[in-house]
């Protein structure tokens, strides 16, 4: 059998599938783009606490921005969600919001706006924004409660709702939002940024639609999806069939001291992979318990950063990927489980828990543990200076573990954040709060033939009376290294209260802070990799001079002597 190639039309159908993946992909980035600019909050506008994605009319994600993860792999089930609530429903200008967790959201902070998009009388696809709020109400400032038993504690409930109606805001629905979070002027800016993302997102896909057409855009997006399926199951292919075990723990719930096991079997058959997370212990009473798409992103994570980077990530990618979590554990847990850490803690140690088992299938691609935590800060009362409530948040960084052929970054986020620092000069115009110190740990990166990255300090002035919230880990596990390497150096967090004494704060908590009070948040570092003794001397050297690590570590750790 002879098969003849028209090689012209066959490299036009080539360029015109990549032109059109291109301009997706820039898409969600040029929504990220608007989103920042126009956003009111610090939380969104500095730290980049958004993510935002293009999907299609049936709800499978055609492209997504460079964001952050558990935002962007969790978005699936949302737009699903809105298709079954509101099918034949949906009109053009309509832009539908939801933040529940139990119906394709993440946690309560993070509100999800999703917009259809309208070629003449049909729906073409949908663009989709999700942004941390830094305050939906709830029981404390910044709505993470880190000793919440329930979601109702953790913040006000959006199912989806239109919230926009044929062009046209639902006065109504802004309101009953706006009047459950303590800060109200700043939510309504960030929900109207998130408007104009969308609108942007709408626009130029119909663009691209106006120019190739209806028919050859379905087309080269039917391509694209099958481009990533094939190079995924290729790279899958590329392993050894079998089953892979690993787990790891959190420290506590918040409530009790009781470590919460994460456990997870790694299965491997010709182009295809499963993750199985039976063996993970039961949904707890604390605020870490995780919805399945926060589980579900997660694995979308993992499974990308082992192969490779460079596919395109969208539901193609993912299509050889099977995950199963029991519902009713700790990764699939069920209403009215209180959410608010899955997403940010949780998440974090179900991709160090899969890494664990890869590290066993692809060792070279796999680096040790990272700090495993976000580090969630929440600080919030009275601002003295207008008389009005305040909601700050932040997350911070921590060391980044050690890889085949190199040291871990220092003082970054990790895995499934991507967020910007808070500068120092943002944080001290807003709010009644001073920054005294903010630097690297030293001494706080796991030693090992590849050092783990350092932790950060940062120290906080409290200049009124104020609530603290703290959702995070890896205070009591340490962050663990790799093939010889040691584990980083676990967290704290202190207050340092006027009179000088000083309160160690569990990873998870609310304290109320005095005016003068003083917070000290460390945060972990990376795991080494690889038998410490083997180091470069020239490396040890470096680190020294740049006073990353002590003498006393050196000489303890690398087994070399100081003159």
């Amino acid at each position: 059998m002879v098969i003849v190639v028209n090689s012209k039309k066959y490299g036009k159908r080539i360029i015109v599938t990549q032109v059109i993946m291109g301009a997706l992909e820039y898409t969600a980035e040029e929504m990220g783009i608007v989103l920042r600019n126009a956003a009111y909050s610090a939380n969104i506008k500095e730290r980049m606490d958004h993510s935002c994605a293009i999907f299609d009319a049936q709800g499978k994600m055609l492209a997504q921005a460079e964001h952050i993860p558990v935002h962007l792999g969790a978005m699936p089930l949302a737009v699903k969600t809105v298709l079954k609530d509101f099918e034949g429903e949906i009109e053009k200008g309509d832009m539908i919001i939801l933040n529940d967790p139990y119906r394709g959201g993440t946690h309560l902070p993070d509100i999800t706006l999703i917009s259809p998009i309208f070629y003449g009388r049909e729906i073409v696809g949908f663009s989709v924004s999700r942004a941390h709020h830094s305050d939906v109400g709830g029981k404390s400032p910044g709505s993470m409660p880190g000793d919440a038993t329930e979601i109702f504690q953790e913040g006000f409930i959006i199912p989806p709702v239109k919230i926009v109606r044929r062009g046209k805001i639902e006065k109504d629905v802004l309101r009953l939002i706006l009047s459950n979070v303590r800060t109200p002027n700043i939510r309504m800016g960030d929900l109207y940024a998130q408007m104009a993302a969308n609108k942007i997102g709408e626009k130029r896909v119909v663009e691209l639609i106006e120019r190739y057409g209806l028919e050859t855009f379905r087309e080269i997006v039917d391509d694209i999806l099958g481009y990533a399926e094939r190079r995924m199951r290729a790279e899958i292919s590329k392993m050894p069939s079998g089953v892979y075990e690993a787990e790891d723990y959190m420290d506590d719930d918040g409530i009790s001291d009781e470590p919460v096991r994460v456990h997870v079997k790694v299965e491997i058959k010709d182009n295809s992979v499963r993750f199985d997370f039976s063996g993970t212990d039961p949904q707890v009473d604390g605020p870490i318990n995780c919805p399945f798409p926060v589980t579900l992103s997660c694995s979308y994570y993992v499974l990308r950063s082992i192969t490779d980077p460079t596919i395109p990530a969208n539901e193609g990618t993912y299509r050889p990927l099977t995950v199963y979590a029991p519902e009713g554990c700790l990764l699939n847990a069920k209403f009215p489980a209180a959410v608010a850490g899955g997403n940010v803690e949780t998440s974090q140690r179900i991709v160090d828990v899969l890494l664990k088992a890869f590290a066993n299938i692809v060792p070279d691609r796999v680096p040790a543990a990272c700090q495993g935590t976000m580090n969630n800060i929440c600080i919030g009362g009275m601002d003295p200076k207008t008389g009005e409530p305040f909601s700050f948040y932040e997350t911070i960084g921590g060391g980044y573990g050690g890889r085949k052929g190199l040291d871990g970054l220092d003082g970054i986020h990790s895995h499934m954040t991507n967020t910007m620092n808070t500068p120092i000069e943002e944080i001290e115009a807003r709010y009644p709060i001073m920054i005294l110190k903010y630097s690297l740990r030293e001494d706080s990166g796991g030693a090992g033939q590849w050092r783990g990255g350092l932790g950060i300090e940062r120290i906080y002035k409290i200049l009124c009376e104020a609530t603290l919230s703290t959702l995070g880990e890896r205070h009591k596990t340490a962050p663990w290294g790799l093939f010889g390497g040691k584990p980083g150096e676990p967290g704290e967090y202190l207050v340092i209260k006027k009179d000088g004494r000083e309160v160690k704060l569990r990873s998870k908590c609310i304290f109320k802070l005095d005016k003068g009070d003083v917070i000290i948040i460390r945060t972990p570092g990376g795991g080494g990799y690889g038998d410490p003794r083997k180091r470069d001397g020239e490396k040890i050297k470096e680190d020294l001079l740049d006073g990353k690590v002590t003498i006393k570590t050196v000489e303890k750790e690398y087994n070399v002597k100081i003159s």
